[in-house]
């Protein structure tokens, strides 16, 4: 008996798939003129499509020389670690590609090319999210970054691709990106800080009766001392408020920039107790005269600085540099016909596969008392789900 079963399960096996080639074969013609017909009239359907033309821009964004700029700080040891906080940018094509995609270059392009008007948009956000359809930007792992514009206008597409490019030109002149920018942002403010308090100073030791001249025919040695103390500190202050930006006080730099600040600040106590009358009496001219130089020397620090960050930012090369502008497209990019009829082809294949087959399981099944039994009690329930009265046999 369990012989005869076990011989009965490969017939049954095999004669269901005969049954399944049997099905392919019956409907052969549905299934190899329906996919055809489908493939035609989407070949057909393609050239109705409006055109899309794609342009592509390639550029060099700007390069940053932050081991030029540690070597030039590293000549002044008080600020030399103010550009830490500055610095810091992990892959600056992201970044770019994050301007080029910012909703204050966008606006600019919506404006100057009236896109809201082009893409029939009453909205800027939906003029934002059509253009951002349309434009795609990558960065590849050779540092460039290209911009694809898709446009019915291959002209259009071209300018749009290279205003990219200028509008991010535009913004950078307007913002701090690189790291001897920052620096150079950084320091300008503290050197007109500076300047300011130097102008008070020189009008304070000026009011104190003496002439900055008499006083430097006889310079006051003790004085500078304790004014470059004094500005030693405030830099050393400066430095050590940067570096908690980027550094734990665990840090061996960190620990060091407190042992500084500690010696500059105990060596700033024993001056002024050898010299007491240089801080008894605030209207001395003494104590305006150490004011004057304490600023002075401020200014002349923040100054090299301020010089310093300059020639880094000239020498980093901020333009952008366009290997490749964008040009007119000569062939479409879209719609691709062949493409179109191939995918419309092969899905109407399978899906008239999937009909020939349900259509006849359910055929079999009807055949069957309880398979029918089924089915009527499908049919009675989808009923039922749409709200008709179940129809009785």
């Amino acid at each position: 008996m369990t012989e005869q079963l076990s011989k009965a399960e490969p017939e049954d096996d095999e004669i269901s798939l005969l049954d399944l080639l049997q099905t392919v074969l019956d409907n052969l013609r549905l299934l190899v003129l329906g996919p055809l017909l489908v493939g035609l009239l989407a070949l057909g359907y393609s050239f109705t499509i409006a055109p899309t033309f794609t342009a592509s821009t390639l550029f060099l964004p700007p390069q940053q020389q932050q081991n030029a700029a540690a070597s030039m700080l590293q000549g002044i040891g008080a600020l030399g670690g103010l550009a830490g906080a500055a610095a810091g940018i992990k892959d600056p094509n992201d970044q770019y590609i994050s301007f080029l995609q910012s909703r204050a270059l966008q606006d600019a392009l919506i404006e100057r090319f009236q896109l809201m008007e082009r893409y029939e948009s009453e909205f800027m956000e939906s003029a934002r999210r059509q253009l951002s359809a349309n434009a795609r930007i990558n960065s590849g792992k050779d540092g460039l970054i290209r911009i694809y514009v898709d446009d019915k206008d291959p002209a259009f597409a071209a300018e749009l691709a290279n205003a990219h490019v200028q509008e991010l030109t535009l913004l950078l002149g307007r913002l701090a990106v690189t790291e001897a920018q920052q620096r150079r942002l950084f320091f300008a403010n503290k050197l007109s800080e500076a300047a300011e308090m130097l102008t008070q100073s020189e009008q304070a030791l000026q009011a104190s009766g003496v002439s900055i001249r008499a006083i430097k025919a006889s310079p006051q040695a003790v004085v500078e001392r304790l004014a470059q103390l004094q500005a030693s500190i405030t830099a050393q202050e400066v430095k050590v408020a940067t570096m908690r930006g980027y550094l734990t006080e665990a840090a061996p730099d960190f620990r060091q920039a407190l042992t500084t600040l500690a010696a500059l600040r105990a060596q700033l106590s024993n001056a002024e107790k050898l010299n007491p009358s240089a801080t008894q009496d605030a209207g001395n001219y003494l104590a305006a005269y150490r004011d004057f130089k304490y600023h002075e020397t401020l200014f002349e620090l923040f100054a090299k600085q301020y010089e310093i960050a300059r020639i880094d930012e000239s020498r980093e090369g901020a333009l952008i540099q366009v290997l490749d502008a964008a040009q007119t497209p000569e062939h479409k990019s879209n719609p691709q016909k062949g493409m179109i009829a191939v995918l419309a082809t092969l899905a109407s294949g399978f899906a008239l596969l999937l009909f020939v087959f349900v259509r006849q399981a359910l055929r079999n099944a009807a055949q069957d008392d309880v398979s029918a039994q089924k089915l009527q009690r499908l049919r009675e329930a989808w009923a039922r789900a749409l709200g008709r009265r179940p129809r009785t046999p």
